[in-house]
Order: structure tokens, then sequence, then C-alpha cells
């Protein structure tokens, strides 16, 4: 069997890829090791999860009613078996959608593990019908998608189905007494919050000083203080899980560390300590391409490997692992296959931590330009001076622009608070498209909204916002 394009992988990026191309008139294989298309993001993470915090959102706001408001509910029922199949009608409805989306583009869907075995020619191997005799099939150029799966220490891997990573999390199996959350990243914070409003006792180990690392600390802030509150204060910073191990059908931990030291015991653990590329068992060793010392697969800037038929894209690509990058890497790699003149140099890729609040950034970071030694101006406005935000009581958020004080373009922006998420698609598109501050202040936005803050946040910068009084430093 011959395909001038093979796709690896049916995820975001995968499916995109397979699309844009068929879509353009190439003849697609996509060859995908699940019985569904979606990859990781839509059956077992970005959508499921963000399906339990929706749930996990609507639990906090009904206690915030009866505290704040003076409006009481009852106590929530959890009804754990109708949640999940709720959750499952969501991947099954989204899955089915990819899959009638691949029949009209004619697209070729092929289920089994593809292994190289040489530089045009791939080994199919599994049981599903849609393998073609001889299990092989050559190209004239590959696409690698295979995306990533959470990473395990073998300290950690006692063989217990009481220590999972995110996939286990997200199976909700059950809602345990007492949980640790093993990592202070995005995953371990967005699952401690689900099962923390479903009722779990939750507390959360990190090894390093703070939580979201990758995060400047002043949008951090807002956040860790209401995970605080939600987890009764129950994080330990600076502070190492020595071992895990099995004693009277619990998890015995062993804490090393200035906020935890010791043993104690939890009905549950979830190991959120990052994730790894699946690219060690492709056969690349066939071929011409490399990987670095994390099993990332080199590439130039149109996504092409150092074999020049095969591309890759999305987590197996490197950091950040993201499923929105994927996807514009995906279209990005098709185009260069077809002979176009692209790059992937996005100056933004969004990041969003879908806690409450939600945490965004987008561009260069103002931790990132201070290590850089990079001159920038910060233009921050905080959240208790909008009306709107007054209004839903979710003052504690900030919007920042990061700014060249040269050409007073925007390069960055970071956001904590309601609908963050929502908020930094026009943060990513004033970058992307080299923005000064005055095109955003001059923008009407709608009042009253949270997207006011991103015009505020420019006024700061000139020393114009209305709410507030901040004059502009002047220059020494």
């Amino acid at each position: 069997m011959h395909a001038p394009l093979v796709v690896i992988g049916g995820g975001p990026g995968g499916y995109a890829a397979a699309f844009l191309a068929a879509d353009e008139g190439v003849e697609v294989t996509l060859v995908e090791a699940e019985s569904r298309l979606g990859g990781t993001c839509l059956l077992r993470g970005c959508i499921p999860s963000k399906a339990l915090l929706h749930v996990a959102r609507v639990i906090g706001e009904t206690e915030e009613m009866g505290h704040d408001w003076g409006v009481s509910f009852g106590k929530p029922e959890i009804a754990l078996d109708q949640l999940r199949e709720r959750k499952e009608k969501i991947i099954s409805t989204l899955s089915g959608g990819l899959g009638q989306l691949a029949k009209r583009r004619k697209v070729n869907v092929i289920h089994a593990r593809a292994r190289f075995e040489n530089s045009s020619t791939l080994s199919l191997h599994g049981d599903h019908e849609s393998i073609p005799d001889g299990g092989q099939i050559t190209f004239d150029h590959c696409v690698i998608a295979t995306g990533s799966v959470p990473a395990m220490p073998g300290a950690f891997d006692i063989g217990s189905d009481k220590v999972f990573d995110s996939t286990g999390a997200l199976a909700l199996q059950e809602v345990p007494e007492e949980m640790l959350v093993i990592g202070g990243g995005y995953i371990g914070l967005e699952m401690g919050s689900v099962y923390a409003s479903l009722g779990s006792r939750v507390s959360v180990v990190e090894l390093l000083d703070g939580l979201l690392m990758g995060a400047d600390r002043d949008l951090v802030r807002p956040l860790e203080k209401r995970l605080r509150k939600l987890f009764e204060d129950r994080i330990y910073l600076n502070t190492k899980v020595g071992s895990l191990g099995l004693r009277d059908d619990k998890v015995e931990v062993a804490f090393e560390g200035p906020g935890e030291f010791g043993t104690r015991q939890y009905d549950a653990v979830l190991v959120s300590v990052g994730r790894r590329p699946l690219t060690n068992d492709l056969g690349l060793e066939n071929t011409a391409c490399q990987t670095d010392q994390r099993g990332f697969v080199l590439h130039d800037e149109q996504l092409r490997t150092n074999d020049p038929k095969i591309f890759v894209i999305g987590d197996a690509a490197g950091e950040p692992m993201l499923a929105h990058k994927a996807t514009h890497e995906g279209r990005t790699a098709v185009e260069a296959i077809l002979g176009k003149s692209v790059s992937f140099d996005k100056r933004a890729i969004p990041a969003v931590v879908f806690t409450d609040p939600e945490v965004a950034w987008a561009g260069v970071t103002q931790d990132e330009a201070k290590a850089a030694g990079r001159d920038v101006t910060v233009a921050a406005y905080p959240w208790a001076a909008s009306g709107r935000a007054q209004a839903i009581g979710r003052t504690a958020g900030l919007t920042k622009w990061i700014v060249d004080p040269e050409t007073e373009c925007v390069i960055g922006c970071g956001i904590v608070g309601t609908g963050a998420g929502e908020l930094i698609a026009e943060a990513a598109l004033a970058i992307e498209m080299s923005c000064e501050v005055r095109d955003i202040t001059e923008t009407v936005h709608a009042h009253p909204t949270l997207s006011e803050t991103l015009m505020n946040a420019g006024e700061v910068f000139y020393g114009t916002a209305t709410e507030i009084y901040k004059p502009k430093r002047s220059k020494v």
C-alpha cells in the first residue's frame, strides 16, 4: 500500500494536518493506534478535564453565592456514574464527529501502531481490519504526530491503582477521602481542584519553591491564595516525596521538606510531574531522524526533521506541549510539504491554566524578560477597579502588558481571573501583529466587560487609566 502522505497520530495536530492536506487535494492516510480519533487532548486530556472543571466551577460558585450574596443552595449531591457518563458522552460526540469529517474528506484511517522500517516505509501492527495486507505502507512524506504520555517516575510506580497519573484521575472511578497531588503544575492543580470540589481532602506537594513555575509570580499569587483555601492550606512547597508504599490499604508517602516531613497516608495519589514524548518505539533509528535527550524529534522551522521526507509536530516536536500549538504546526508542515514558503515562527503561543481563577499568558513573560536582561515596561491593571469584576465578585484578578519601551509594541501579556483563557486571545493577536499600546487603548471595548481590562492596562502604560490614579513614571 502506498500513500503520498501518511500522518502518524490522530490528535489535534495529526487530524489538523490530515484534514488540511485532504482539503488541498492530497491523498492522505492517517494511522492512529487508538480506536477513536482525538488523541490525548480529546480522549483523556483537555476536553474531559475541562468538562470536570466546569462542574467544579459551578460548585464553587454556588458556595460563593451562599457566603457572599445571601443566595443559598443545598449541599451538592454527586451522582458519580452520571457525571462520568456525561463526560464520556462529550468525548464520544466529538470523537465521532472527527470520524465523520475524516470520511467526508476521504482520509484513509488505519487503526494500528506504526513503526518506521526505513525512510519511506512503515510497518503497521495490531489486529484491526483496517490494516492492509502485508502490514506495510510506503509514503512520499510522513508527519509524526504521536503526542505524549504522562511521566511516571519508577519510584512512584508501585503497581497499585491507588497511585495514578492524569489519565487515571480523569477516569473518575471514585472520589477518595484523602488525596495527594504530586506536582504543582497546571495538570496537578486542575485535577486537584476537581477532586477537592467533589469532596476530597486534597494536598499538593511541589519540589520547587512555587506553583506554576512557568508563569509570572504576580499572576500565580491570586490563584495560590484561592487554592490554599480550597485545599485547606495543604500545599507543601520545597518538599520532596522520597518514596511511596502500600500500608493498611492506603498509600504511605514519605516527605522530606520544610512544609511536610515524615510519613502520611492517603487513599489515592495523583502523580503529575510532567509528560514525555511518544517517540521511543517509532523505529526512528531506521531513518535519518534525530532526537534530543528528552526524546523530542529535532526539526527546522518548517517542522522538517533530519530526514527530508519526514516532518514532526505537536508534543513529539518539543515544548510547549500544547494542543493548539500542535494544530498550527500540523498546518505549517502540510503547507511546507506542498511547497509553500512557510515557517512556524509564532510570537505568541497562549498558555492557559483552567483553574479558578484561570491564569493565562502569551508572548514574553516578565520573568523571561528579566532573565534575558531585556528592558521592558510592565503596565498592570488590577481587577478591583473593574466594574464587571466587582459585579461578579471576582476582584482578585490582574491584567498586564509587557511592552517594549522603545517601540511601544506589546510583546507579552499576562492575565489572572475569571475567563482569562478567553481574554488572552486578543493579546495573542496584538502580539502577533506587533500592535503598539495605542492600538489597544484606542480600540473601543464594550462596557462593562472584563475585556476592558486589556484596554485599561494599556492606559496604565500612558498614565491615563480612568478608574485608577497611576501617573506614568518619568524617565530618569
